[in-house]
């Protein structure tokens, strides 16, 4: 069995299962169980974003199928990278990939391809998985990491498809299966104009508001690194009849650190 090996565990999060497993208690604390289409958590280190990301783990329910949707921050291998076989190991133990899932997936959208050069060393959803678990012990998961040019990803047609694609596959499925999109807001400017461009993107999500979330994405230049698997996550959740959405949390990574001239921006997004 095809196996990944954890790429950031002791960078973005811990390397050693019971630290894992302390910091996870402190996230993911179940509440109002929701069923959710989707969810938008962030993916940076644990000490900046866990916080936030399990306040959305926390809040929906999480089925035993979930598809990941994440930026290829490395740019290697496809443009539109499935993950398809095996299982991704992390401190606290192998998660299995939805194989017959990702097959589907694959077959039903001719823009992804199977590469899983292009998961090896990246962190934007290796950093989920340990949460996903967490939430649910017995999940499978579809990793899928778009890249290409920012912040279109090779074309918003493109992203278009896929996000029909997945809708397709969702519906056809009969069981449960929830859609993660996961991206970090703005980088690296101060907490005031972060906040401001964070606000404008946020909104645009909480509307399932795909074309205005690129728009607003390019108006006041948003490095949004995630805007691409966003746009693929609102476009599928809409085509699988989504009539809201929740911001459950925004913070920046200043909160954390003090350092308020730099920050990224981080978001939690529940849409139902």
């Amino acid at each position: 069995m095809t196996i990944r090996e954890p790429a950031v565990a002791g960078q973005f999060y811990p390397a050693d299962g019971r630290e894992v497993d302390v910091q996870l208690d402190r996230f993911i604390r179940p509440t109002g169980l929701r069923p959710a289409i989707a969810i938008v958590v962030p993916h940076a280190g644990w000490m900046y974003s866990g916080t936030t990301a399990g306040l959305a783990y926390s809040d929906v329910i999480v089925p035993e199928r979930v598809i990941l949707v994440g930026p290829n921050h490395r740019g290697g291998g496809s443009p539109y990278a499935v993950y398809d076989a095996g299982a991704w190991r992390t401190p606290v133990g192998d998660v299995p990939i939805a194989g017959a899932l990702a097959a589907e997936l694959l077959d039903r959208c001719e823009l992804l391809a199977e590469d899983y050069r292009a998961h090896r060393a990246e962190h934007s959803l290796e950093v989920q998985v340990p949460m996903l678990r967490r939430a649910n012990p017995r999940v499978q998961i579809v990793p899928v990491l778009i890249g290409g040019a920012w912040p279109d990803a090779g074309g918003r047609g493109e992203l278009r498809m896929i996000g029909e694609a997945i809708a397709e596959v969702v519906r056809e499925f009969g069981r449960p299966v929830l859609l993660v999109a996961s991206t970090d807001l703005n980088h690296y400017e101060d907490q005031e104009t972060s906040r401001v461009k964070d606000k404008l993107v946020l909104d645009a999500i909480v509307r399932l508001d795909p074309d205005g979330l690129m728009q607003r994405v390019k108006e006041v230049d948003v490095s949004m690194c995630g805007v691409a698997p966003t746009y693929i996550v609102l476009t599928a959740a809409k085509k699988l009849g989504a009539k809201r959405a929740e911001l459950l949390d925004y913070r920046t990574s200043g909160d954390v650190s003090g350092d308020y001239q730099r920050v990224v921006g981080y978001g939690a997004v529940v849409i139902e």
